[in-house]
């Protein structure tokens, strides 16, 4: 018999983790979640606990976990190898891929993050405008970088459009770098763009803030205002590319920006980011067309590597042929009339807010449509309601759902039921 029979593997990991990582963890999701393997829309942890997984990776794994397809295509690539530094052909073909699919890319560079990638598309528009001011948008979420560490989730509230920094070791010259609007605030924006055009270096803006969709017009006042003034705009799209149809929010919203950040999806579950845009903004990489002070200089041991390109193409391919977007949408637009409904039905006030492939509920009784409404909203109510979620099967970040195309019928029945089983005991 064990001295400790109590203990079980995920304490026991956890315990090994306290002793040799910060916290306990990687810094993404608690610490004493330990997951061991996924298989479509299912995860396992180490004591063999089964979840319908919305978490999916943080996003990327939108087709499901290990996807033949998916697998065949890493399986084959690593007995030819994983990087070589140098360019690949599969590389080469996933940018071709990128480059047919959305409207504002003409040329890609890949990195190995969604964070780089944002990084480095305002350091471009920084090189390209020869300025150095990024108008972003509160509770726009652009990475880790210093930059974007601007009013991510800003603890206090002041008057935009002061930036607030989210993090520990930031210089404090960063805060006079970047402007801070309202996201959905037209009048707000606009303003700003004007009062400021000779110093914007660039405006940066998630089509679909964190779960907020954009107001009729506002992605358009963008795109107008700054095209008038040759400031580029940036599209955030390393959640939303290739998660809200094969051309992205640019394509369902109808707006195409000069720059597209792209992550998650592209990788198929590995490494990967890329910068997109128009070819003459993006020159700024190629030294040999801007000469040598206006070279951006950028370089990755990983990036480009060919087993996330072979992932991500092999990813690429069944959006393409399959029914794997009308699949995922079905099974999101249940889950948000299920939340609704019940949260009705036991008299707590919420709002589902966001895209049926990416949403959560926020509890509160007020319209949800810029930051201040969610920093307003009951955050140790949805606590709850994701713990509990948690012990009825269903695993979901801190504040969304991700859908997968791979969630089948008893993933989505499993989910309504703990949904309803949730609001029972919230209610009780």
């Amino acid at each position: 018999m064990s001295e400790h029979p109590h203990t079980t593997p995920s304490t026991q990991w956890h315990a090994r983790a306290t002793a040799v990582l910060p916290g306990g963890g990687f810094g993404n999701f608690p610490p004493e979640m330990i997951l061991e393997r996924g298989k479509g829309g299912r995860v396992w942890d180490v004591d063999g606990n089964e979840y319908v997984d919305f978490l999916l990776g943080s996003g990327p794994m939108f087709i499901g976990h290990c996807h033949p397809e998916v697998s065949a295509a890493v399986d084959a690539q690593l007995a030819l190898g994983t990087t070589f530094f140098a360019n690949n052909s599969s590389g080469i073909a996933l940018a071709e891929d990128i480059v047919a699919a959305l409207p504002a890319a003409e040329q890609v560079r890949f990195v190995s993050s969604g964070t780089e990638a944002d990084m480095y598309a305002m350091r471009l528009v920084r090189a390209y405008r020869k300025r150095e001011l990024i108008l972003k948008f509160e509770g726009g979420y652009h990475g880790m970088s210093d930059h974007a560490l601007m009013s991510l989730a800003p603890k206090r509230l002041v008057n935009l459009p002061r930036p607030v920094p989210d993090s520990a070791g930031i210089c404090g010259h960063v805060e006079d770098e970047v402007l801070v609007a309202p996201f959905n605030d037209i009048d707000a924006a606009v303003k700003l763009i004007a009062s400021h055009a000779d110093q914007l270096a660039g405006v940066i803006v998630e089509p679909l803030q964190r779960l907020i969709p954009p107001k009729p017009g506002f992605l358009e006042a963008l795109r107008a205002e700054t095209e008038a003034r040759d400031i580029p705009l940036i599209f955030d799209e390393v959640v939303t590319g290739f998660r809200f149809g094969y051309g992205g929010a640019q394509s369902l919203y109808g707006v195409t920006p000069d720059l597209c950040t792209l992550g998650k999806i592209i990788g198929g579950g590995f490494a990967l980011g890329a910068v997109t845009g128009r070819a003459d903004i993006m020159a700024h990489f190629d030294a040999g067309q801007v000469g040598g002070d206006d070279f951006l200089l950028q370089i990755g041991t990983l990036s480009g590597n060919p087993v996330a390109a072979v992932a991500g193409r092999a990813t690429l391919k069944v959006l393409r042929e399959t029914d794997a977007y009308a699949r995922a949408e079905a099974t999101g637009t249940a889950i948000m009339a299920a939340l609704t409904d019940h949260f009705a039905r036991v008299g707590i006030p919420a709002q589902v807010v966001g895209h049926p492939t990416l949403f959560d509920v926020v509890f509160t009784a007020e319209p949800v449509e810029d930051f201040r409404a969610v920093f307003r909203a009951d955050g140790d109510r949805l606590k709850h309601f994701n713990a509990l979620m948690a012990a009825h099967g269903v695993l979901k970040p801190a504040s969304k759902f991700y859908i997968s195309a791979a969630h089948d019928a008893a993933d989505l029945a499993q989910t309504i039921d703990a949904i309803a089983a949730a609001a029972d005991e919230m209610a009780a």
